[in-house]
């Protein structure tokens, strides 16, 4: 494949992780019209992340699935179309409950887009151009941060909140045409029968996994975690979990074959994918630090946090070409040490205005490395052909749960101090922690020739098969 097509291919890429990454960032300024409107309270709203997170994680590995029995391009077609019905039903809603509805959708969708994106980086990208390709996917993130509040800020300037959700549809309608066009529509010759047990279970443990951790209170944390609202979802979590796991050691086409944990490039790289969602996690509180710390207005803190996005947005295609140069231990060695730096320098300096903008701005540099090219180009390199978008929904999965995860953690520890500042401070400790236990683990990692030897491995195989 020549060099302009698969920029061609590159692009449609970019341009669907693109909508599906402004809309996580546009949806907040949407949130008090939305709530005016319906006249619902603060802890019903908060279903609009909640549910798209819930169907997000039970989305993403049925897509990734569907991906790799179906072929790229017809499930990246129908995710993006999942995307922007699910657009159109918030915005054509009579009532909350039909809003939350496709928030449901559209996260559902939204699940399949970036693992396939990937997994097509994968199948047209040479192995000495993929991290670049990842690197630049992996920026849409900071961009959409950078973009995402003005461009939202701007629409509600100049019309309803329903257009920042109807802005989708013309771009999902491009992306559409686009991918009819561009991608390779590319499918296995022998189609194995879907495994439908496992996927009902997946979907069942994932989803009490996320449901239970998403009703623990923070302020009561030890209590909550033994209510009638968490224990029993936790408890279901760990009874699906060994159902699913007798159910895909019998299936024929697993929704996600166990032997890919028997490899321990994959299994690592699925537990730093967690330590890195426990650290994005601490995003979410770096505005309520930056008024408990600094003392600074609510309206004010969110635009903080700058330097972080900038930092994303120039770190991930850097990340990128340094993989491609030194391959993917180097660079996650560096970004778990600067997100780890980043964190601590947190907890021990909160009310520091200096060190919080030169904290962040390391915890953003971190970050582009940790949930950007580098996992990506790892699970590319080790998983089979076959195995491709099933080894990046994985990603994706524990990416999330260690978000929920780290959330709730960090939550807890905020609300349980007598000062907010101590109870953040602590927070951050946490995680900096858990951030010096990633460079660990990274240490044990294969090394750049190692990596290359595996790739020129599953290449012959896929030649021979």
């Amino acid at each position: 494949m020549e060099n302009k097509q698969r920029n061609r291919i590159l692009s449609v890429l970019f341009i669907g992780v693109l909508m599906g990454a402004l809309d996580i960032a546009i949806v907040g300024p949407a949130l008090p019209a939305i709530r005016a409107q319906y006249a619902v309270s603060e802890r019903a709203l908060s279903w609009m992340f909640s549910i798209y997170v819930l169907f997000n994680l039970v989305g993403t590995p049925l897509m990734a699935k569907l991906s790799d029995l179906y072929g790229r391009r017809a499930i990246y077609i129908l995710d993006v179309s999942l995307f922007a019905i699910g657009s159109l039903i918030i915005a054509l809603s009579p009532a909350f409950w039909v809003v939350i509805l496709g928030r449901a959708i559209q996260g559902f969708g939204a699940g399949g887009i970036f693992p396939v994106a990937s997994a097509v980086i994968g199948d047209t990208f040479p192995v000495e151009k993929r991290g670049s390709a990842l690197g630049l996917i992996g920026a849409v993130f900071g961009i959409a941060f950078i973009i995402g509040p003005i461009l939202g800020g701007v629409i509600l300037g100049l019309a309803s909140w329903k257009w920042l959700f109807l802005i989708n549809l013309p771009i999902a309608l491009l992306v559409i045409v686009l991918s009819v066009r561009l991608l390779p529509a590319t499918r296995p010759a022998h189609v194995e029968k879907f495994d439908l047990p496992g996927m009902l279970v997946l979907a069942g443990l994932l989803a009490s996994l996320a449901y239970g951790i998403n009703q623990i209170d923070t302020a009561n944390f030890g209590a909550s975690l033994v209510s009638l609202r968490v224990l029993p979802f936790l408890l279901a979590f760990l009874v699906l979990l060994m159902v699913f796991i007798q159910i895909e050691k019998r299936a024929k086409s697993p929704i996600i074959p166990l032997g890919m944990f028997n490899r321990r490039q994959i299994s690592l790289t699925n537990a730093i994918s967690s330590g890195a969602g426990v650290v994005e996690a601490s995003l979410v509180f770096l505005p309520l630090l930056a008024v408990a710390g600094l003392g600074v207005r609510e309206s004010a803190a969110s635009f903080m946090l700058m330097p972080l996005v900038l930092a994303m947005a120039v770190g991930s295609p850097t990340a990128g070409r340094f993989l491609d140069k030194y391959g993917s231990k180097a660079v996650l060695i560096v970004g778990t040490s600067v997100s780890a730096l980043g964190t601590l320098l947190l907890s021990f300096f909160a009310a520091n205005l200096v060190v919080f903008y030169i904290a962040t701005a390391l915890i953003g540099l971190g970050l582009s490395a940790l949930l950007g090219a580098p996992i990506r180009y790892i699970m590319l390199n080790e998983a089979k052909a076959s195995e491709r978008s099933v080894a990046q929904g994985l990603s994706n999965v524990f990416i999330s749960v260690g978000q929920l995860l780290g959330s709730a953690v960090v939550g807890a520890m905020a609300a349980s101090a007598v000062n907010p500042v101590i109870g953040y401070s602590n927070g951050y400790r946490f995680i900096g922690v858990v951030g010096i236990i990633l460079v660990i683990m990274t240490g044990f990692l294969k090394n750049r020739a190692a990596e290359q030897q595996t790739v020129q491995q599953n290449q012959a195989a896929a030649a021979v098969n």
